[in-house]
């Protein structure tokens, strides 16, 4: 019998950073909770950074989940919309890890391939596969949808990356 293990999963973004909450049990997965953390567009990035930092806070400290997963950043041509991208990402990637919790990252790709079957899926059928693997939640957004497909793809891939972590342990500790 597999026990029982509470995912966040972490769609970042410096307006919306979406988030979903699922338990996973072997293949089982049951939806917990899921939202969106908002910063104001017309504020200092330092506070919309704040924003962010103290909404997922409190996500992570209500929900108290055992592992994260967020999706990783896609490269654009607006050189100064990634950067800020990825500030909010490094966001995402802090408050899991400052509560303790190991996080994960999936390439978008990835995420839509592992939940839809398509690595180009768009938001629509992200969220209407959501609603079929998860048929209790109830996304407010379409970052949160995209949060809980991280989610069910760390869901899918953990014992993958488990193994390949024990594999490369053993590897560094043989040289």
């Amino acid at each position: 019998m597999t026990a029982s293990v509470r995912i966040i999963g972490i769609d970042p973004g410096l307006r919306r950073t979406g988030w979903g909450v699922i338990e996973s049990e072997g293949v089982r997965l049951a939806f917990v909770a899921s939202g969106t953390v908002s910063s104001n567009p017309k504020h200092a990035l330092s506070d919309r950074l704040r924003d962010l930092f103290d909404g997922l806070t409190a996500v992570v400290n209500e929900w108290c989940p055992a592992e994260a997963a967020a999706e990783q950043t896609f490269v654009n041509r607006d050189a100064g919309a990634t950067l800020k991208l990825g500030q909010a990402r490094g966001i995402a990637l802090l408050v899991p890890a400052i509560a303790g919790v190991p996080v994960a990252e999936y390439a978008p790709n990835m995420v839509k391939k592992t939940v839809v079957g398509s690595g180009h899926a768009d938001k629509t059928q992200i969220r209407a596969m959501i609603g079929h693997l998860l048929p209790r939640a109830t996304p407010d957004s379409d970052d949160a949808a995209d949060a809980l497909a991280v989610a069910v793809t760390h869901a899918h891939h953990r014992d993958w990356n488990a193994r390949t972590a024990a594999a490369a342990a053993l590897a560094e500790s043989v040289r």
